[in-house]
């Protein structure tokens, strides 16, 4: 069933004496969704994670997989398919020397071990490097591997901690590809980043997790939908009608405010690089249906307008709500 729900997290908790690197986690993943677990370094992802592979014990709480409580036994941590944030492939091995090994500890053997070898090599683009050392790969290409390594045994659950970091864009999108085929072949994926950008493009459900704890967790529309509306920032030359005296600016302020669509109205001066100029700023639910309005009552004003930008809410503004700070590097 689409709805099905695959893994279950129940108020998950990992502490160190006094540290908590994950405090109080619940979330679900349904079977067929990629699932995202947003946050900055530190956060709490990659500990979650190790919990989730058996790297980990946790100090409390309970996990069901398919519904039935997960032990974390050598059978139960099979199902997953873990790619860790670090790599884990050996420099002075081939690729596929790489990979025949890992497959043998997963416990495949002969004609099917060498499919599904030539299966991940194929699906990460490395099949023409395959028999090249790991040593003269670049970064990109072992973060490739990396993710052919986690795959070899067919999980039910791909666990993938930050897979894009310091790779090129190319092997970027790359990766990407290769997340989406596999999704559309049925595999369902947990997917740790502190890139905003490839949450929103990639997964269909987003938690966001900010020091042990989750803060949110909902689609990516929904959580952008919080967020409110767009705003619209025109950018006038206010020095003709003079703008710049508190009664005009409140006269105009009123006049925008009036104009169906619009929920709220700021008006900045500019920059010191352009005197004169002021910085008006519309926030709207529908900015591409106030913007005509708003541009004919600038006109009436006769207020010369230099530049319009209408910007969409994204997970970072949604981040920023919700913790007052950008992403930790």
């Amino acid at each position: 069933m689409e709805d099905e729900v695959l893994l279950q997290v129940n108020d998950l908790r990992k502490t160190y004496d006094d540290v908590t690197a994950v405090d109080g986690v619940s979330f679900t993943i349904k079977k067929g969704e990629i699932f995202g677990l947003l946050g900055p370094n530190g956060a709490g992802k990659t500990t979650t994670i190790h919990i989730l592979a058996g790297i980990l014990p946790p100090t409390s709480g309970w996990i069901l997989f398919e519904s039935v409580p997960y032990r974390s036994t050598p059978e139960e941590r099979s199902r997953f398919g873990v790619v860790p944030q670090e790599l884990a492939i050996y420099a002075k091995l081939t690729g596929r020397e790489n990979l025949f090994f890992f497959g043998r500890l997963y416990g495949l053997h002969g004609a099917m071990l060498t499919r599904r070898v030539a299966e991940v090599l194929e699906l990460v683009g490395l099949s023409e490097h395959a028999d090249r050392l790991v040593e003269k790969y670049s970064g990109g290409m072992k973060r490739r591997l990396n993710l052919a390594a986690g795959l070899l045994h067919a999980p039910q659950l791909l666990l993938l901690d930050e897979p894009t970091v310091g790779v090129d864009p190319q092997s970027r999108n790359h990766i990407f590809e290769g997340i989406r085929a596999l999704n559309r072949n049925g595999l369902t994926i947990l997917y740790t980043s502190h890139y905003m950008e490839e949450v929103q493009l990639l997964c269909d459900r987003v938690g966001i997790i900010d020091r042990g704890k989750l803060i949110a967790c909902d689609t990516v529309a929904n959580l952008i939908a919080r967020q409110g509306g767009s705003t619209i920032e025109l950018v006038i030359e206010g020095k003709e009608a003079g703008l710049g005296a508190q009664q005009s600016e409140d006269e105009l302020k009123s006049a925008l405010a009036s104009v169906p669509l619009v929920d709220a109205i700021e008006i900045k001066e500019g920059s010191q690089e352009a005197p004169g100029q002021h910085v008006i700023t519309v926030y709207s639910a529908k900015p591409y249906h106030a913007l005509p309005e708003l541009v004919r009552l600038l006109n009436s004003y006769h207020l010369p307008i230099v530049s319009i930008n209408i910007k969409q809410p994204t997970l970072e503004d949604v981040f920023l709500s919700l913790t007052g700070k950008h992403l930790r590097d």
